[in-house]
């Protein structure tokens, strides 16, 4: 590019992909409260086969993680890489392909989850056709943050660019993988695994899903946006840098413990259950590089809406990355396993971790954005209590649900036979579901308070253009030459 050329980060993309995952958090949260509903009344599917829980439970769930999360994801890994790389998007067209194609996908998948269209595996429901289609947009979106890192001034490459660049790259190869079928009809197809193949295969793919995109690419968010919104730098890059690769290493050996007491080889539910034991160091490492990083800007905590989101998601981080591996022992998962509890560990990390540090990152980002302060921080303040009050009414409600059908359905008469049929211990969750229930509708309230704060904030302005900065010397990736010397050896001018 000339000199004359006025280069302009591409942060009209950001808003955009920020507008649907806020559609798409409002959408799949109101699908989730209805799910939640019809475990007390399950009439409310009105016999509608399109209601049923089989139905929609799925469209929550990709709704949550791909049309929140993902959206949310490649909004801050396109905001924070062309910061890091001094340099505006690679191929911005195709970025924008990426925003709209993504969108797209996300609609017509959840439609076809609608119709019955599913190929059963947790979280990998849709069809042969959105496989592929996924595959190429993930690719194009690959292509778009690595370019953008190729094209860098700055030589060194920032630490939440590594967990970014992790998720893209995993993510595509677990997808991939997990994804190899048989089409048989246009809306129906057959792994090309079978049997504990397929399962092993399938939860490699579901764990490392929730790992790669649902941790690791969070992480990513938060070591590049804490440090921004506390002021203060990254408390140990040293620490960060080694949390990634052990972090990487590890929890790819993890799935299996979803296999326990399983047809799968003995040794590979001994080695996942270890290798969940050993996630817990690199976990915890970077909630304490977070805490540390905020311990000298706690003042700030009692002015910030956006800080105070994510200083609570790394709370919640440190209690899911704890109870997780715990889980994961096989005296532990003999009670957990096919329980609520499981539901409520899913939900600490997806509201406590995932949403809340979300949340606290648009806060910030936003009015950054459109150059405005935020519309109303007294209702950021409020969405923060109502989010932390959903968030622990919903946990506790499932740990309480869970361990006590863990101990119901392991509870023997004296002839050998199970005390307790499956409905009468169905009948006895009413409560613990009606509490669930609340806490998703106060969740949810949250949620839509910050929806209409942002859309007042981002109302009727523009998106600010931002140049890229001058990098300093010593970090270009190509230094000026030295001045050349006289033969008196004084240097002259180049």
């Amino acid at each position: 590019m000339s000199q004359n050329t006025k280069e302009i980060y591409h942060d009209h993309i950001v808003i955009r992909l920020i507008q649907f995952s806020l559609f798409w958090v409002i959408v799949a949260m109101a699908v989730g409260v209805y799910l939640a509903a019809e475990f007390i009344w399950p009439e409310i599917d009105f016999g509608q086969f399109w209601l049923s829980f089989g139905r929609i439970r799925p469209l929550h769930t990709n709704g949550i993680i791909f049309g929140f999360g993902v959206s949310a994801l490649m909004a801050t890994a396109f905001y924070s890489v062309q910061r890091t790389s001094h340099v505006p998007l690679f191929m911005p067209r195709l970025a924008w392909f990426c925003c709209y194609a993504w969108q797209l996908i996300i609609l017509l998948g959840g439609l076809s989850l609608l119709a019955g269209w599913t190929s059963s595996k947790e979280y990998a429901e849709l069809e042969w056709p959105f496989d592929i289609a996924i595959a190429i947009v993930w690719v194009c979106f690959g292509v778009v943050f690595f370019g953008t890192i190729a094209n860098r001034r700055i030589r060194p490459i920032y630490v939440s660019n590594w967990f970014y660049g992790g998720l893209i790259i995993v993510i595509a190869m677990l997808h991939i993988v997990n994804n190899l079928a048989i089409p048989v009809t246009i809306g129906k197809s057959y792994s090309l695994y079978a049997g504990a193949q397929d399962a092993i295969v399938q939860w490699w793919y579901g764990h490392n899903a929730v790992g790669f995109l649902l941790t690791g690419g969070f992480l990513g968010m938060m070591y590049y946006f804490l440090p921004k919104q506390s002021g203060q730098p990254i408390w140990s890059y040293r620490l960060s840098v080694v949390s990634f690769w052990a972090f990487t290493y590890s929890y790819i050996w993890a799935g299996p413990h979803h296999l326990h007491f399983s047809a799968i080889p003995e040794w590979v539910q001994s080695l996942a259950m270890v290798m969940s034991l050993v996630l817990l160091a690199p976990s915890w490492a970077s909630m304490i590089n977070g805490i540390m990083t905020v311990s000298k800007a706690w003042e700030r905590l009692r002015t910030d809406p956006a800080l105070k989101f994510v200083v609570m998601s790394l709370a919640f981080y440190g209690l899911a990355t704890f109870e997780g591996p715990m889980m994961a022992i096989r005296s532990v998962n003999v009670v957990s396993h096919f329980t609520d509890w499981t539901i409520g560990h899913v939900h600490s990390g997806a509201l406590g971790w995932n949403a809340m540090i979300t949340y606290g990152t648009f806060y910030y980002l936003v009015p950054k954005l459109v150059g405005r302060e935020l519309y109303s921080t007294k209702m950021a303040n409020l969405h923060f209590w109502l989010a932390l009050a959903g968030t622990m009414l919903y946990v506790l409600s499932m740990w309480a649900a869970g361990v006590s059908q863990g101990l119901l359905w392991l509870s023997i008469d004296e002839y050998g036979q199970l005390s307790f049929s499956f409905r009468e211990i169905m009948a006895a969750m009413s409560s613990y579901y009606g509490l669930r229930l609340i806490a998703g509708l106060i969740f949810f309230a949250g949620t839509i308070l910050m929806t209409w704060n942002l859309f007042m904030t981002m109302r009727g302005q523009k998106t600010v253009e931002v140049t890229p900065p001058p990098v300093a010397e010593k970090y270009r990736i190509n230094p000026s030459p030295k001045p050349a010397a006289d033969h008196t050896g004084t240097e002259v001018p180049a």
